[in-house]
């Protein structure tokens, strides 16, 4: 049986050229006379209604609000005209659309690797290829109005995304040798579940037909959508609507707000497929996505995988690639138990078979993963103490690692994920989640090793809940020490207690009270603030060859701004060495010392003179002994 989909023609923006031009047809598609549809300033960039898109480009009707009396009519395509809901479609096309709309046949019997539904797209359209959309600058108006409040509600630049096809092509991402690579006949069938909070409606619908399309239609057996009670309209019945057109989809609805891991065990349990797939409600997925992640599953059902996450900008929509293993990174955590990324480790790359095998990852985003549902339900789902997000993904890592299973990224596999700076979203205040799950994970998976996250916050544990049900999963499943996972999955992690030094650094001017400063932030100009004794931003690691750390940072002079660096262990520009009798901190290649300006707003370096006590400085909990030139 063949699905028929129309998707209406339309003039295009761009030949009017000129940024006047573009915020004029902008404001001439969201005018509407009818007040129950224009929604208040602090709702989301809504999806196209139907009535508004009653107006034409003619500049009395435009000039008076008039609508035409026939109904919708094919607006000029300053919105894709296939992110408009089903019913606004299907208006259109009783209107009787001047040219004969397209239509697509898709094949329910395409073979494996031929999933791809083939959308007649312009490929000048914006965003086609994976192009940035260019916005102009002086945006006015309604247009403005439409564009700030996509930002503001989203944390991502809706306007260029609703102006994006939901079908837009993108570039075959894989490597030669992915594209000739063969998979088992008998692959397992996967469920994919998409968690959503007031998500906007060009971006989920996009990342649910690049599923769709881009999917072997005999290994997707579902896609689960879980609204994580979200109050947009758009996101009602409309959505239903628009998901029992497309067949394979099913809503979840929470009825409270759930939050990201809870979300998802929703997901889980309502799925029955053998395999579980998770993305993101803001992702686009590739030629070729799908295929790689089962086939690693089908080996060994305790093979945790995940794709390479492209970028997709969150400004300008464009799809950024990153070929080849040079440019892959793999997961890691500092003892803040905050994830990062890191190169591949040579020592992996020397193991690997060719530049697409999998590799090997000590933890994941978490955001986006493939997992047998049976071994996922055997290592106890998410720790159902985690409240909202946060600290889920290194859990996972963790006890897969050590329970037996094993965690990749698979090069064959890319999918791209709108990376925000800010979360859009609001949650009660006075409960530090992240701490409570971080605490939770420590206690249950670090063993001795949890004391170096709790001397980052402090004594203070609030309530973290019973674990005892965790401790006893562990133990039930035999898992290995954290000891174990260091030295044979994460042997390039830095360990606290190796170091000679670990806490504030004071320095002894101006009455002791002012102390080294900083977010932890790559190339960032590092402080001074007034000590406060709580760790956090305070908290720096004295090595025994002579780095001054935080975590996989390091101090780092080069002539300018004494900044974080990512750590290389060469020295060089990372090498300071302390003298214990005059406190002070001597950088090595430059022979100048640490201090602080005479403003205290900063550090200087400058040439170095015991008697200035502005370059005296105290180390917490020091140890001379551990210093490799001690």
């Amino acid at each position: 049986m063949s699905i028929m989909r129309r998707r209406p023609r339309g003039s295009v923006v761009w030949k009017l050229g000129g940024a006047a031009a573009f915020s004029w047809l902008l404001l001439t598609l969201f005018a509407s006379t009818r007040k129950d549809l224009i929604q208040d300033d602090n709702s989301v960039f809504q999806p196209p209604q139907p009535a508004l898109m009653q107006h034409n480009l003619r500049a009395d009707s435009e000039m008076n609000g008039a609508s035409t009396s026939a109904g919708p009519i094919v607006p000029a395509v300053n919105v894709a005209p296939d992110v408009l809901p089903p019913l606004a479609r299907r208006r259109m096309r009783k209107q009787g659309d001047p040219e004969e709309p397209r239509t697509t046949k898709i094949n329910a019997d395409q073979e494996e690797g031929q999933g791809v539904i083939k959308f007649p797209v312009d490929p000048k359209a914006p965003g086609e290829g994976g192009v940035a959309v260019q916005m102009p600058a002086n945006l006015s108006g309604e247009a403005k109005r439409r564009y700030d409040n996509g930002w503001q509600n989203n944390a991502f630049n809706q306007f260029a995304s609703d102006m994006i096809s939901l079908h837009r092509s993108l570039p075959d991402m894989r490597q030669e040798g992915c594209r000739s690579q063969s998979f088992q006949k008998d692959l397992p069938v996967t469920a994919v579940i998409i968690c959503f909070h007031n998500e906007a409606w060009s971006v989920l619908l996009r990342t649910v037909h690049s599923v769709i399309g881009r999917s072997p239609k005999h290994l997707l057996k579902e896609i689960i959508l879980v609204d994580d009670f979200s109050d947009m309209p758009h996101l009602k019945d409309q959505l239903k609507r628009y998901a029992d057109e497309l067949g394979i989809v099913k809503i979840i609805r929470a009825t409270k707000r759930e939050g990201l891991i809870r979300a998802r065990l929703l997901g889980a349990k309502a799925a029955t497929a053998p395999v579980l797939t998770f993305l993101d409600s803001h992702c686009e997925c590739t030629q070729g996505w799908l295929e790689p992640l089962l086939q690693r599953v089908a080996e060994d059902e305790t093979n945790v995988v995940c794709p390479v996450i492209d970028v997709i900008n969150d400004k300008t929509f464009e799809y950024h690639h990153r070929p080849g293993l040079s440019v892959i990174n793999v997961g890691g955590f500092d003892w803040n138990l905050q994830f990062d990324w890191h190169a591949v480790p040579q020592r992996v790359k020397d193991q690997l078979k060719n530049n697409w095998s999998p590799v090997p990852s000590p933890t994941m985003a978490g955001g986006l993963f493939t997992i047998s549902k049976a071994y996922f339900e055997k290592l106890g789902l998410y720790d159902s103490g985690f409240d909202i997000w946060g600290g889920e993904n290194l859990e996972l890592s963790f006890k897969t690692w050590m329970c037996g299973g094993r965690l990749e990224i698979v090069p064959c596999s890319h999918v791209g994920h709108v990376f925000r700076k800010r979360s859009p979203y609001k949650w009660r205040k006075g409960v530090n989640v992240l701490k409570k799950n971080s605490i939770r994970l420590a206690k249950v998976w670090m063993d001795d090793y949890a004391k170096y996250y709790f001397d980052r916050i402090g004594p203070d544990l609030s309530d973290y809940g019973d674990i005892s049900e965790r401790i006893e999963l562990r133990k039930h499943l035999n898992c290995k020490s954290f000891e174990w996972y260091v030295k044979n999955i994460y042997p390039e992690l830095f360990i606290p207690g190796e170091a000679a030094a670990t806490g504030e650094i004071r320095n002894l001017a101006f009455g002791s009270e002012w102390c080294m400063d900083s977010k932890g932030a790559v190339d960032k100009v590092v402080s001074v603030y007034r000590c406060h004794g709580q760790g956090g931003n305070q908290y720096w690691l004295f090595s025994k060859t002579g780095e001054v750390r935080r975590d996989d940072l390091c101090l780092d002079y080069a002539g300018g701004d004494v900044t974080l660096y990512p750590c290389h262990g060469s020295k060089g520009n990372q090498y300071w060495r302390y003298d214990i009798n005059d406190k002070t901190l001597k950088h090595g290649s430059s022979q100048k010392c640490l201090a602080i300006n005479e403003m205290k707003t900063g550090l200087s370096m400058e040439t170095c003179n015991p008697s200035v006590d502005r370059q005296s400085w105290k180390f917490a909990n020091f140890n001379i002994s551990k210093l490799e030139d001690s």
